[in-house]
């Protein structure tokens, strides 16, 4: 189901009332989990057995983990299992394809991904999976915050019924943020109507429609010339402009997502992670990754870089870290070799960028110089070109696109140009306004409120009467 669609404005106001109808844990807990899995399965049903297998046994691992007294033995054979099932059903499901193309021919690889759909959000809630088990083997008997062995049948029944409902939470099921055990177990309990911050969550509603119904899907209806061998023939400066274009489309459309699956969530008494900071305002690579998807680099650096030996065994381990974790966060975005190729290449300036910096421990500045601005637009450019990547998966496009960007010539289509300049500048207004924070800490609080207000009523009125067309978020295919 989407967030955007009729289906999705009746289900929500239903599944907000019987949320509500009783301040009781197991009912609450029970109604939002089972609304869950109707809204994950509701355009395939065929897709809930797997979510619920995955659970299942997450739930089973996670017990034997933490059970006080189990033997190493079994602890690890938990481990084990829960690590081997989440990242077998990933590389069936993901992979499959991909490695066939590579071991045995392009056909098979053909026929398997026509066999093996590829299940919404599987990136998702498997990462979260991981993040259940890893943080079960270290904790052990202790146990964790909102989370601890049962021992009786009706605990067991209240511990499990948390780990599905953690697993299953419909606003973060399908493309995140990816939410680990230790920020969301504890939140689980009883939640009462007159607590919901509405303030917080309908800010967050109204500005993430907005990116992704006014800014996102119209600027997927222009980006759509981006495609080969149609764009072969564009003018140069429609080129780069589809580019830009489609960079901010793919930034409005998941932190459009992100802020939604907040916004929701706030409703029903939950907090989720931030996932995106103004990430185009950022002068380095490094400081991009701080921004972009904040959930899965947070998510890579706690179970991928630091388990690796992080930046504690010397430059040339700590470069071949950043490579391995950027390689393979590219190809958790999708299987094909672009996104593994767009991994690397980011892991691989991350470290000439690393090297180039060298030791130092100084922050950075802070404050925004003509040279902050330089840097700034420098790595947004670069950040831009590898999202190509994204949108032409197959590398022999980007070539083609690269070499008409160099001899296409001819005049540029301006009705496209303003298109896109128009739809892309509400993402330039809002990098803007994050960077100008500092003064508009100044200004009257009062003054403030107002403009804010002012603001949200002219995006809530943009969203009525003019969302592009509807369509799927870019990240479900993830």
């Amino acid at each position: 189901m989407l967030f955007n669609s009729w289906s999705f404005a009746v289900f929500l106001p239903v599944v907000f009332l019987l949320h509500y109808a009783r301040r009781s844990p197991r009912w609450q807990i029970g109604s939002l989990t089972l609304a869950s899995f109707v809204f994950y399965g509701w355009n395939n049903p065929s897709l809930v057995p797997l979510l619920a297998a995955s659970t299942f046994v997450n739930g089973l691992c996670a017990q034997q983990l933490l059970t006080p007294g189990m033997p190493v033995e079994r602890r690890r054979m938990a481990l084990r299992l829960g690590l081997g099932f989440n990242l077998g059903a990933l590389a069936f499901y993901k992979y499959a394809a991909l490695l066939a193309g590579l071991v045995v021919s392009p056909a098979w690889a053909e026929a398997l991904h026509a066999e093996i759909p590829l299940p919404i959000g599987i990136s998702f809630y498997t990462f979260q999976g991981i993040s259940l088990i890893v943080e079960s083997w270290w904790a052990g008997a202790r146990g964790l915050e909102g989370l601890s062995a049962p021992t009786t049948p009706a605990a067991r029944f209240d511990f499990h019924s948390r780990i599905w409902f953690f697993k299953a939470f419909f606003p973060q099921l399908v493309a995140g943020p990816i939410v680990k055990a230790g920020e969301f177990l504890h939140q689980i309990g009883a939640k009462a109507f007159r607590d919901i911050d509405w303030n917080d969550a309908v800010k967050k509603l109204v500005l993430g429609f907005f990116l992704k119904c006014v800014v996102a899907d119209n600027l997927k209806d222009e980006t759509a010339a981006l495609h080969y061998p149609e764009f072969t023939e564009l003018p140069r400066w429609n080129l780069i402009a589809l580019l830009y274009g489609f960079s901010f489309q793919i930034l409005a459309d998941f932190a459009g997502y992100s802020l939604i699956a907040q916004g929701l969530a706030r409703l029903f008494g939950y907090q989720l992670p931030i996932n995106f900071n103004s990430p185009y305002l950022s002068r380095s690579l490094t400081e991009f990754w701080r921004r972009w998807h904040i959930s899965l680099s947070s998510w890579l650096r706690q179970y991928l870089y630091l388990p690796l030996g992080g930046n504690r065994r010397g430059s040339l381990r700590t470069h071949f870290n950043l490579f391995v974790v950027m390689f393979l966060g590219g190809l958790w975005h999708g299987a094909a070799w672009s996104y593994a190729i767009w991994g690397t290449a980011h892991g691989l300036l991350l470290a000439v960028e690393r090297m180039a910096r060298g030791e130092s421990k100084t922050p950075p500045d802070e404050r925004w110089t003509a040279a902050g601005v330089l840097r700034a637009i420098i790595v947004f450019s670069v950040v831009s070109v590898l999202w190509l990547l994204f949108k032409l998966p197959h590398f022999p496009e980007v070539i083609a696109y690269a070499r008409s960007v160099i001899y296409n010539t001819g005049s540029p289509q301006t009705q496209p140009l303003f298109v896109l300049a128009i739809f892309s500048l509400p993402v330039v207004a809002w990098h803007l306004w994050s960077a100008i924070r500092p003064w508009r800490q100044t200004l009257p609080k009062s003054w403030m409120a107002r403009t804010e207000t002012t603001l949200y009523a002219g995006a809530l009125v943009l969203i009525l009467v003019n969302s592009g067309s509807a369509g799927e978020f870019i990240y479900f295919q993830f």
